[in-house]
């Protein structure tokens, strides 16, 4: 059997992950632990515009330069931010290994932030975030976090705010850039038909000439405490849209894969999930409605999320609050648990098959853990869980003091 992946850590700390696949395309992924929670109140949603402006220009390339790169070769360029990581990826043949590193090498240790080009992207921003206002399904979870992260960094919006963006110079840009992006705080990820020397040649190549001067800023945890919360908010439109949810198992929790199988259960992409067969199915009440879980390093959160009529908004309300009570005090059938692993296993299977979904996966959990999870592990894991695991684990996220709520209503 093929292995799953191989290490190599350069000198100056920067870690590299080769996921081997017989392909005649390169996924890399260069990931940076520096993410939205990174930011003070004055810099909310600075991670994110850095992410943005670090292909306007380095010390060798102007902006055209930059991206027409990888593009030139018929190659695939991206990048985004989350609240701990930023990542840039690019696809392309594999003969084109070392231009991407390079590039990616440019990028990240490199850039200028030109003034004329700061001022160019915060229009960029500005309409991004008016984008999320025209999406309230979007913005309302992303309000959502914000009240039960309150007063802490996870709570801010990756993109900011109009005041905060609109403050940025190359100064404090310059600032926070060489602050988080050092060799000890990323991790190369690369999915393509390599031999690890050659990896480990161009990887010390290009990245081994930097090195991390400054002393590590450790992140302030979350407690997961917030004051429960019930909020209405007048928004013009056709429908309601409404969040229910609480806290989480974080991503260095052993409960977080008993809660992800839990809540694909609840509200998964599945169409028959418990939410869609009950609210949309059998009830006809709404067009979309989904859970959803997202474990950080030191918390996490789940979330119920539906549109519907305003005058269907109660009760579709109630029903979704009567599924959550009846998943906390009703045992899941011995058949239903085995369909529901059958299910959930199709779909990891169906995901590994992806190298950038793979290969993301691998460069996160590095990231953040220095240890890979493997397909065949996570699947093993899925299979011991038991229905006293599930009745134990719908009671520690949805007892009624952790089931929080925001409603945007016409």
């Amino acid at each position: 059997m093929q292995r799953q992946y191989s290490h190599y850590q350069l000198s100056n700390g920067l870690q590299v992950i080769l996921h081997p696949i017989s392909s005649q395309v390169a996924h890399i992924a260069l990931y940076i632990n520096a993410g939205s929670r990174d930011e003070t109140a004055e810099e909310q949603g600075m991670a994110h515009f850095i992410e943005h402006t670090i292909f306007k220009g380095t010390k060798k390339r102007r902006a055209f330069h930059v991206l027409n790169r990888l593009e030139s070769v018929g190659g695939d360029l991206n990048a985004w931010t989350t609240k701990e990581e930023t990542c840039i990826y690019a696809a392309l043949g594999k003969e084109y290994l070392d231009r991407a590193l390079e590039l990616f090498a440019d990028v990240a240790f490199n850039s200028l932030f030109p003034i004329n080009e700061i001022e160019k992207e915060k229009q960029v921003v500005f309409d991004e975030m008016d984008s999320y206002k025209d999406t309230p399904a979007e913005q309302i979870l992303d309000d959502f976090e914000g009240l039960l992260y309150q007063g802490h960094s996870l709570g801010g919006n990756i993109l900011g705010t109009r005041k905060t963006v609109g403050k940025f110079n190359q100064k404090k840009l310059s600032r926070f850039f060489h602050q988080f992006y050092r060799p000890d705080r990323m991790v190369v990820a690369i999915a393509g038909d390599f031999e690890e020397k050659k990896v480990q040649r161009s990887a010390e190549k290009y990245f081994g000439s930097y090195s991390s001067i400054q002393p590590l800023t450790p992140r302030v945890s979350f407690g997961n405490s917030t004051a429960e919360f019930h909020k209405i908010e007048k928004r013009k439109g056709y429908q309601a849209h409404s969040v229910l949810g609480g806290f989480a198992p974080s991503s260095i929790d052993h409960d977080r894969i008993k809660a992800a199988f839990l809540i694909n259960y609840l509200g998964g992409p599945a169409m028959t999930s418990r939410l869609n067969l009950l609210i949309r199915e059998k009830h006809g009440l709404t067009y979309n409605i989904e859970a959803g879980i997202q474990p950080m390093t030191d918390t996490g959160y789940y979330y119920v999320y539906f549109g519907t009529e305003a005058g269907l908004l109660e009760k579709t309300t109630d029903l979704v609050k009567a599924e959550l009570k009846r998943i906390c005090e009703e045992k899941m059938g011995t058949l239903t648990l085995q369909q529901a692993k059958r299910q959930q296993t199709g779909m990891i299977l169906l995901s590994s098959e992806s190298p950038s979904n793979r290969i993301n996966s691998i460069g996160r959990q590095w990231l953040h853990f220095q240890s890979v999870e493997t397909t065949e592990q996570l699947i093993a894991s899925i299979n011991e869980i038991t229905q006293h695991d599930i009745l134990e684990m719908a009671n520690r996220m949805f007892c009624p003091s952790n089931v929080n709520s925001i409603t945007f209503h016409p």
